[in-house]
């Protein structure tokens, strides 16, 4: 999966909110709407959002769906963010040689 398809889900400050309460416990569409100053069909097109973003996902219980974080969609995430934090130790260690090789000295030519 593209981490730019999560990275698009979450690029809009109220589907994050949306995000952070689902990932902080399993919730209603009508908990999240409480929670939030947006009506009941924009909590549930950014949860449409999200579903399809691999980042939540839900479990129906009786007529109540309860969403909660999805790991698949939060993996790639992770997976990325420690690609780019590789990249940058990588950076750190090549610079940190670069630093501790001694400077080449090549004797100066006589002349004669």
């Amino acid at each position: 999966m593209d981490v730019g398809v999560q990275l698009q889900a979450l690029a809009d400050p109220t589907r994050r909110a949306v995000f952070d309460i689902v990932r902080a416990r399993s919730s209603s569409v009508r908990e999240i709407t409480d929670e939030l100053p947006v009506s009941q069909p924009a909590v549930s097109q950014h949860l449409k959002v999200l579903r399809e973003a691999a980042l939540v996902t839900s479990d129906a219980i009786g007529a109540r769906h309860l969403y909660r974080a999805d790991r698949r969609g939060i993996e790639v995430l992770r997976a990325w963010i420690e690609s780019l934090w590789d990249d940058a130790l990588d950076a750190y260690v090549d610079a940190a040689h670069a630093l501790a090789e001694p400077p080449s000295s090549t004797p100066p030519r006589s002349r004669s």
